[in-house]
């Protein structure tokens, strides 16, 4: 599952221990070689599909990690593009691999090209920010909120977009039942409960709770209008529906 690069074993244990904050801060600057970090077919297909809705001046990566996110917002928008974590190590890694404005040597990017770029350091259940985007998107990071926390993160995100403004996020179709990938996700939900039980502080993470159906009712709730759009880029599955859709959720 991992490159040389990546975290080891040891690593990894010392991560699962710690709390989301801290064991995001010591996986930081490792993470982009670990199966962790979106793939960049999941990237450009969101890409692809995300630029036929706009154009969008302002875009914000909730729970942005070391930036992959803030990559697919500077081909999409003009003017600023701003990634928010509250994992110190993440931002670092993501401030080196795209420097704010200003700080990256001219013979990288020539002045004027590109939109600036801004970090912001935040839990995203409390987003610093005005109704000041065009589009917001994120990759990844649903599993670390619980079911009750859903609702107000979408309602964070629903508040830091300008009327018309754009949240969307890429959610796979559900792995057949008793497929191996099935019982993987299966068990490893069940030993993160388990480890939650026994071992504080906690670390949230669970691939099973974000159910397409209790998502598009809390993104209502919250005040969007919803659709969903396949990713076609990503393929279909045997029964012909796609493997993976956009969620497009609109603040009206």
């Amino acid at each position: 599952m991992f490159t040389e690069q990546g975290p080891t074993v040891r690593e990894l244990a010392v991560q699962a221990l710690s709390s989301i904050e801290r064991g995001y801060d010591l996986l930081a600057p490792k993470f982009d070689h670990t199966p962790y970090r979106t793939p960049d077919r999941v990237l450009d297909a969101v890409t692809d599909e995300v630029r036929r809705l706009g154009p969008f001046d302002t875009g914000l990566d909730v729970c942005c990690g070391t930036g992959a996110g803030v990559g697919v917002l500077r081909r999409l928008c003009r003017e600023r593009v701003v990634g928010v974590d509250f994992s110190a190590g993440m931002l670092a890694e993501a401030r080196a691999a795209f420097p704010p404005e200003g700080e990256r040597p001219a013979e990288e990017e020539p002045a004027g090209e590109g939109p600036a770029v801004d970090w912001v350091r935040a839990d995203a259940r409390s987003l610093p920010f005005a109704p000041a985007f065009d589009l917001a998107l994120s990759f990844g990071a649903f599993g670390h909120f619980l079911p009750a926390e859903r609702f107000g993160l979408f309602a964070e995100v629903h508040g830091s977009l300008r009327a018309g403004g754009q949240f969307v996020f890429p959610i796979g179709a559900p792995p057949p039942v008793g497929s191996r990938a099935y019982w993987t996700l299966l068990g490893f939900d069940a030993a993160m409960r388990v480890r939650n039980a026994l071992w504080r502080p906690q670390f949230v993470m669970y691939y099973r709770t974000f159910r397409l159906g209790d998502v598009l009712e809390d993104l209502t709730r919250a005040g969007f209008a919803v659709r969903l759009t396949p990713l076609a880029e990503l393929g279909r599955r045997p029964d012909g529906s796609p493997r993976a859709r956009l969620v497009v959720a609109t603040r009206e």
